[in-house]
This record gives structure tokens, C-alpha cells and sequence, in this order.
């Protein structure tokens, strides 16, 4: 891209922009200095030509001609500070340009080389296989994981286990309906009822056989 400004090698070529940068600030410098002296010679033969303008009119007059000689130099070295700075600022953009440039390119060639042996057919075969191996674990996983021996019919556990709640809920009934039973008096032997009616049936045959004496 600057082989327009050096001719050389590659690498002379990849250093041109730098040292015409370089080249374009120094001069910068040196008529930003050669701007600041102009200036201060202006200044001088302003303050000369105020100091006789009453006194010596001749004087006077010569001072404000070098200072529109020391002005117009003044316009020409502003005038290339600013050429000189859109230059630099011109090649600096144009280099961060190219600069830019080259590492998009070289992201794009990466990226064609990442892709080189990549399609959208392949992406989808490689997607399917490893499907398919994931569902081929899964069956070995639940193979291995399955019981050794004969398989238990389900149906037979739960009638074993209905028959032997039904011979608990039984065992539970009968305790529940078994009642004590009470001991019966001996015959020929009065109970204790027995004998308190018999003694109140004394004691109020005693109470009338009283009431008739009294009477």
C-alpha cells in the first residue's frame, strides 16, 4: 500500500508510514517554533511603532512595514502547519486503516481455514451419530443396571401381599370379639344378693311382729 511513498522491501514498506510521521511531526515542531518567533517580532514592532508613533513618525512607519513583513510570513508557516497536520492526520488514519484491514483478513482466511472441511451435511451426520450414541449409552446404562436372576411377576407379589393383610385385618377381628368369661356362682350356693334380700326380708318381718305387739 505505501510502496507509492518508498521503493524497497516489504518490511521498508511496512516502516513507511511511521517514518513519514515521524518526518511530518519534526517539521511540525520546527514551524511551530519559527510561528511562536514570528510572532513575538510582530509583537516587537507593534510596541515599537506605538512607542513613536507621536514622537518619530519615520520610525513608527518602518516598524508596522516589517510587522506586515513579519504577518504575511506568519500566514505562510500557519498555513503549512495546517497542510502538514491534515497530512499526518490523512496517513495516520489511512495506516490504522490498513492495519485494520490486514487483521480482517487474516480473521477471514482463519476463519475459511476453520471451515475448509466444514459443511452444513457434515455438521448434521456428525449431530445424528452422536445421537445415536447417546441413545446407545442409555440402553447399555438400563442393561447393566437390570437385576441378575428370574423376573418377579408383580401380579403374584401383590396377591401375596393382599392374602396376608386380609389374615392380619382377621387375626385383629377375632382379639376384638373374644369376650372374658365371668365365673359362675355354684348351684345349692346362695350369692351375696341373695343373701342381703333375705336379710331384709327378716328385718321387716321383725318390724311387723313389733307393730303388732304395740298395738
Amino acid at each position: 500500500m505505501w510502496s507509492y511513498l518508498v521503493g524497497g522491501s516489504s518490511a521498508s514498506q511496512k516502516d513507511a508510514p511511521k517514518k513519514a510521521i515521524i518526518a511530518l511531526r519534526a517539521q511540525l515542531e520546527m514551524l511551530a517554533k519559527k510561528e511562536k518567533h514570528t510572532e513575538q517580532k510582530i509583537a516587537e514592532q507593534e510596541a515599537l511603532a506605538r512607542k513613536n508613533v507621536n514622537t518619530n513618525k519615520l520610525v513608527a512607519k518602518n516598524a508596522l512595514k516589517r510587522k506586515k513583513m513579519f504577518e504575511s510570513e506568519l500566514e505562510r508557516v500557519q498555513g503549512q502547519i495546517a497542510t502538514l497536520e491534515a497530512q499526518s492526520n490523512a496517513i495516520e488514519s489511512a495506516n490504522i486503516n490498513f492495519e485494520t484491514m490486514k487483521v480482517m483478513q487474516s480473521g477471514a482466511k482463519a476463519m475459511k481455514q476453520i471451515h475448509g472441511n466444514m459443511n452444513i451435511d457434515k455438521v448434521d451426520a456428525t449431530m445424528d451419530e452422536i445421537r445415536e450414541q447417546v441413545a446407545l449409552s442409555d440402553e447399555i446404562g438400563e442393561a447393566i443396571s437390570r437385576p441378575l436372576g428370574e423376573s418377579v411377576d408383580e401380579d403374584e407379589l401383590e396377591d401375596e401381599l393382599e392374602a396376608l393383610q386380609q389374615e392380619e385385618l382377621d387375626a385383629k377381628m377375632l382379639n376384638a370379639g373374644r369376650v372374658p368369661s365371668a365365673k359362675l356362682p355354684e348351684l345349692g350356693t346362695p350369692t351375696r344378693v341373695e343373701v342381703e334380700e333375705e336379710a331384709e326380708d327378716e328385718e321387716e318381718e321383725l318390724r311387723k311382729l313389733q307393730r303388732e305387739m304395740a298395738v
